[in-house]
């Protein structure tokens, strides 16, 4: 009985608080280890956080399960009892959104890109089979994909009480539904995925499109970053690697394409000087080269 009693039963595993780290005044950050998901680290493999307004809270990506998510839950409510009015998914893979269910509650909101549902709906059967192969039923069966009930097209402020949270969507990047939140007091951006540091890039969109977008994102006013992955870092310096990698593979693409070499060939040595510098290279590399590749080779 002694011996039960000394250990935590998953429920209880859950409720402790999330590690967070202020990176700002009333910003809130987990920076989630750089791992593909598992059932040892609960999915929590990407950055998530929340921002503590005057009057309400809203937290940016729940986390790769709804384990992750009560954490991430347990954290704020040790810093506050503000009402969290809304929870933004700034894009629809499973290790942003996963823990969304952590929060449906009377009074919050969720906030997505406008194409946002449409994602969820065609690949969120397909993410839900995938990770419970992956992770076990105990953490995945739980997980509900929950469509956003404020859409973005442009840009939208939220307000949280005497703080402004301006919420940006952008054209087909990293993804198809990538949106960034920039904190105005304190001059913070939440990217999302549209932002890897460490990480290798992961693209599930359009090479131009993100390469486009990098030029945009530049142009925000903000002193810190807090990426999808990686850590939080200066702004728009924080840019510099994930450009100089998109540059290669697309430069080493249109080489092998003009070069009438096929796209297997692309897989296996497209961005191959860059392998050293970024984990989870072996990863995402060739994925990444075959999606370039079949984008690239119709221009």
């Amino acid at each position: 009985m002694l011996a039960a009693l000394a250990v935590p039963t998953s429920a209880n595993a859950q409720q402790r608080p999330l590690p967070v780290s202020e990176v700002a005044p009333g910003v809130f950050v987990h920076i989630g280890v750089t791992e593909l998901m598992t059932r040892e680290n609960q999915g929590a493999i990407a950055n998530i956080g929340f921002i503590i307004g005057n009057d309400s809270v809203a937290v940016v990506d729940t986390g790769g399960s709804v384990a992750e998510g009560r954490r991430l839950l347990a954290a704020i409510r040790a810093r506050t009892e503000k009402p969290i009015r809304y929870v933004i998914n700034t894009h629809g893979h499973p290790d942003h959104v996963f823990g969304n269910a952590a929060f449906l509650r009377d009074g919050t909101s969720f906030v997505g890109h406008k194409n946002l549902p449409g994602a969820l709906a065609a690949r969120g059967q397909f993410y839900l089979d995938a990770f419970r192969r992956i992770m076990g039923d105990e953490l995945i069966g739980e997980v509900r994909m929950i469509s956003p009930t404020i859409l973005v097209d442009g840009e939208r402020d939220l307000d949280l009480g005497g703080r402004t949270l301006r919420v940006r969507a952008w054209p087909a990047a990293h993804s198809d539904n990538d949106l960034t939140v920039l904190d105005e007091q304190t001059r913070t951006l939440f990217a999302g995925d549209l932002v890897f540091l460490t990480h290798v890039p992961v693209l599930d969109g359009s090479i131009r499109g993100w390469l486009a977008v990098i030029d945009q994102l530049s142009t925000i006013p903000a002193r810190r970053v807090v990426p999808g992955h990686g850590v939080v870092s200066e702004w728009p310096a924080a840019l510099a690697d994930e450009r100089r990698y998109l540059d290669r593979l697309a430069a080493d693409v249109r080489g092998l394409i003009a070069g009438g070499k096929p796209i297997t060939v692309a897989a296996d040595s497209a961005a191959a000087s860059e392998r050293s510098r970024w984990e989870l290279f072996d990863d995402y590399n060739a994925r990444n080269a075959t999606a370039a590749f079949s984008e690239i080779e119709w221009e």
